[in-house]
């Protein structure tokens, strides 16, 4: 019976950090999670194997005594011992349950699992999810993660506020930072489904989609809106209120303005979501609005203004 190379299982050196070995369960986890080799055996061993390492190697106690279990018995082996002679008491009682140690004769296999399954032993060893009658316990195992989708206003996106989300039957007030971007994904912790055996819930994952507005374009974090000027204010110059996602703003627009003119108002546009005080900027582009349904005494007046440009009309 070989003991299992936990090093090797993770692709990490002896010498690796704690950092170095939780980089590296978490690069095979996901290539081996069962949710991507659905109906691959193969996998789900490699899954549990990986696991199993992990729950060994990234707890320092463990670790340790792995490391001096596995070079103690690989010796003794080396050297003709049986495994069932091996010593097995001086590795007791690091389970925390006040000093206890534990002793064993007969077949290494039936300890082992009969498959050379490690982990039995080290459940033995540390002390942990066994039952008085030694019968093996199911282990806690967390929950899933949930996946939805919730569309956001622009001007929610703009603003920020809270919103309502239902959620296994129960309602959360979801509160939303200004700056919320399509695609974003906002986790709520151990919001999705109930772990097993006490195990830790699963988290609540929310995809933003921002709905369409029939007023602005958003291109990043700069706004695009179309804004109608009167054609007095557009040749002789004035204000303008210019409605925005958050408050009104006054704009000046200079005497003789061309419509398609551009006009570029700085940090006016997005907030960014992970830098306050910082957005992006707003343009507006001018529509000449022409007067319709004209007194006789503006009509005058307007053939007053044809004549003086050179221009008559009957």
């Amino acid at each position: 019976m070989d003991v299992k190379d936990y090093y090797k299982i993770l692709g990490v050196e002896k010498s690796s950090t704690a950092e170095q070995i939780k980089k590296a369960y978490r690069k095979l986890a996901v290539k081996y999670h069962p949710d991507k080799n659905q109906g691959d055996k193969s996998a789900e061993d490699k899954f549990k194997e990986i696991n199993e390492a992990y729950e060994v190697l990234s707890d320092p106690e463990k670790r340790k005594k792995y490391d001096q279990f596995g070079e103690n018995y690989k010796y003794y082996e080396q050297h003709g011992g049986r495994p069932e002679d091996f010593d097995w008491s001086q590795y007791g009682g690091a389970g925390g349950g006040g000093g206890h140690s534990y002793s064993y004769s007969g077949n290494m296999e039936d300890m082992f699992g009969g498959e050379g399954n490690f982990s039995d032993f080290f459940e033995q060893l540390f002390g942990s999810r066994f039952s008085g009658g030694g019968r093996r316990q199911q282990q806690p195992s967390r929950g899933r993660d949930v996946q939805a989708t919730m569309e956001v206003s622009l001007e929610d996106a703009y603003n920020g506020g809270t919103r309502q989300v239902e959620v296994n039957g129960s309602r959360l007030n979801l509160k939303l930072k200004p700056g919320l971007y399509e695609g974003q994904v906002i986790r709520l912790k151990g919001k999705g489904s109930p772990g097993r055996k006490a195990g830790e819930n699963g988290d609540l994952l929310i995809t933003i989609q921002l709905a369409p507005h029939p007023g602005y374009e958003l291109k990043g974090q700069d706004l695009y809106a179309d804004v109608a000027v009167p054609l007095y204010t557009a040749v002789l110059g004035g204000k303008i209120t210019v409605p925005t996602p958050g408050s009104a703003l006054n704009m000046n627009i200079p005497a003789g303005t061309d419509s398609g003119k551009v006009f570029r108002l700085k940090g006016k546009g997005m907030p960014a979501y992970d830098n306050k005080g910082t957005a992006g900027d707003l343009y507006i582009k001018s529509v000449i609005h022409i007067p319709t349904n004209l007194s006789d005494k503006e009509k005058e007046l307007f053939q007053q203004l044809s004549q003086l440009n050179g221009n008559s009309h009957a």
